[in-house]
């Protein structure tokens, strides 16, 4: 046979195996008694968003109303099976009564056994699994404690009080305002912030604009990049493939760079006893089990609507030593949180303040009142807790703009009752997405959910609200372990900039705004533009 033929026939039979492997699972919901979206091969039902045509945030919006009335349907994110659930008391059922059967969030990079201490993804504690992740959890909690954040609010004031000054200059120098990009903006603060809070570095990436830190940061938190995306699309078909060959979903100059400093600073902590109220010094001590619980300080006021229950994992006995990766690890995973998540919140807070004038001012009236009541003093994290208009605001802003949809692993299977004499098989491997975009903006549970509405929170309206139907920080024991250190940073900084700015738009501002398209994170397709006008 001629040579050529033999090869030919070869390829096919490699591409119809590989096609095969990617398509075996397309009638995956043809035997179950729940509707579901159409699937294309490798591309699944997401094709749309991997080919940029639609925003993660609009899919899941669509997706959820297309099967209104419907409390489960099934897709495709690519080549994995999908339930998702529609129906908050099932969310409920399943994230927290039956967590047995979900304790695992879906393997996001690599099949999870990679040990080579510099592949730091799997050793997140957002990618840990099983009694790994349970130990962590309940390593890490004793940080994230509200006498963890009264020590850590000191360097977050430190740092407003520096930046605001340079904003303001900035801002005298160019007519008494400042046209500024959000993201960029934010990123930078964040950047600063989680530099101080969590590795201890002085960082200024306003003026300092081309610092290696921030530099390093954004781009070690562009998911965008071809090099990035092609390890995902690789994770999710052929995971064994990259912990083979040790492959991180970062670039190792990038994590290189971050662990360096964190070693430094462990090593020299410890050999010098320094110590600082910062992320460092709480996981050392957490790796050490030094750090513990302990009690809260009596009568201290509700942190308000959006601030997660904490798990009662996180109560557990504190028995696990960090090894110095697993630290660096958690670090990074800290750093992304800060640079990229805290940051697009507060550009969507800012945003909804500058069209909402109205809002913002009542808010600067019980900023400016604390302001004097604090009598030079600085911000302080009980004041804080105490500003119910300013939680009001943020409560707001994380169930208008909230992550797009949760996940969840069966790891073994499991039979949801969904009523009505119906039960549906959910199998061990496939996932489960809570589709918090949808339900945030369902107006069965609130009411004209398009409008930016901060009176939904008020302490009247609030009761009237399902609780399982805001899911700004997830739901049940995997919930975000942050989530105090998020709205404490969150309200620290629109506090510190309504004090001296009012937020305004401006001739590059996007009204609608249009996301940006794809599986990406939240932000628009041409960025938030706004002004910083100063007040006197």
């Amino acid at each position: 046979m001629d040579l050529s033929l033999i090869t030919l026939a070869l390829v096919a039979i490699v591409v119809g195996l590989i096609y095969r492997r990617l398509t075996r699972n397309n009638d995956y919901f043809h035997h179950k008694p729940i509707p579901s979206m159409a699937v294309r091969p490798l591309l699944g039902s997401t094709s749309d968003m991997i080919m940029q045509r639609v925003s993660f945030f609009d899919f899941i919006h669509s997706a959820y109303n297309k099967y209104a009335g419907v409390k489960v349907f099934g897709l495709f994110d690519m080549t994995t099976p999908l339930f998702v659930i529609r129906d908050p008391e099932l969310i409920k059922t399943i994230a927290v009564k039956d967590f047995d059967h979900f304790t695992d969030r879906r393997r996001m990079f690599g099949d999870g056994s990679d040990e080579n201490p510099d592949v730091y993804f799997n050793k997140m504690i957002i990618a840990l699994t099983g009694q790994q992740w349970k130990d962590m959890r309940a390593t890490l909690s004793p940080a994230f404690t509200g006498s963890k954040m009264r020590l850590m609010m000191g360097l977050m004031t430190d740092y407003c009080g520096q930046v605001i000054p340079i904003l303001k200059r900035q801002a005298i120098s160019s007519q008494g305002y400042l046209d500024r990009e959000m993201k960029d903006l934010f990123t930078r603060m964040g950047n600063d912030i989680i530099a101080t809070c969590a590795y201890g570095l002085q960082v200024e990436s306003i003026e300092n604009s081309e610092n290696d830190f921030y530099l390093m940061g954004k781009n070690l938190t562009n998911f965008n990049r071809v090099g990035v995306i092609a390890r995902l699309i690789c994770s999710r078909t052929f995971p064994r493939l990259l912990t083979l060959f040790g492959i991180d979903l970062f670039d190792k100059s990038h994590t290189k760079y971050f662990a360096d400093i964190i070693r430094e600073a462990v090593r020299t902590r410890s050999a010098q006893g320094i110590v600082r109220p910062d992320m460092i010094h709480l996981l050392m001590q957490a790796g050490k089990g030094t750090l513990k619980h302990g009690a809260e300080t009596a009568g201290e006021p509700e942190a308000g609507f959006a601030t997660a229950q904490e798990s009662e994992i996180g109560r557990r006995t504190i028995t696990m030593a960090l090894t110095e990766s697993e630290i660096v690890a958690q670090c990074l995973s800290f750093f992304i949180g800060g640079f990229d998540s805290i940051s697009t919140m507060m550009v969507f807070m800012t945003y909804e303040l500058a069209l909402h004038p109205e809002v913002q001012q009542r808010l600067y009236k019980e900023i400016h009142e604390t302001h004097v009541n604090l009598k030079g003093k600085p911000l302080d994290y009980e004041t804080l807790q105490h500003m119910k208009y300013l939680d009001m605001v943020v409560s707001e802003v994380l169930r208008l703009w909230p992550v797009p949809a949760f996940d969840r692993l069966c790891v073994k299977d499991y039979t949801l009752d969904v009523g009505n004499g119906l039960k549906v098989t959910i199998d061990k491997g496939s996932c489960v997405w809570f589709p918090a975009f949808g339900i945030h903006r369902d107006p069965k549970y609130y009411p004209n959910p398009e409008r930016f509405d901060p009176e939904r929170f008020n302490e009247t309206n609030r009761k009237n609200i399902n609780p399982d139907t805001f899911m700004a920080f997830g739901v049940g024991p995997r919930n975000c372990i942050g989530s105090r250190l998020a709205l404490m940073e969150m309200k620290t900084l629109v506090y510190a900039l309504l004090l001296e700015f009012r937020i305004e738009r401006n001739e590059k501002t996007q009204v609608p705004i249009q996301l940006a398209k794809g599986f990406v994170s939240l932000n628009s397709e041409n960025g938030v533009h706004l002004r910083l006008k100063l007040r006197n």
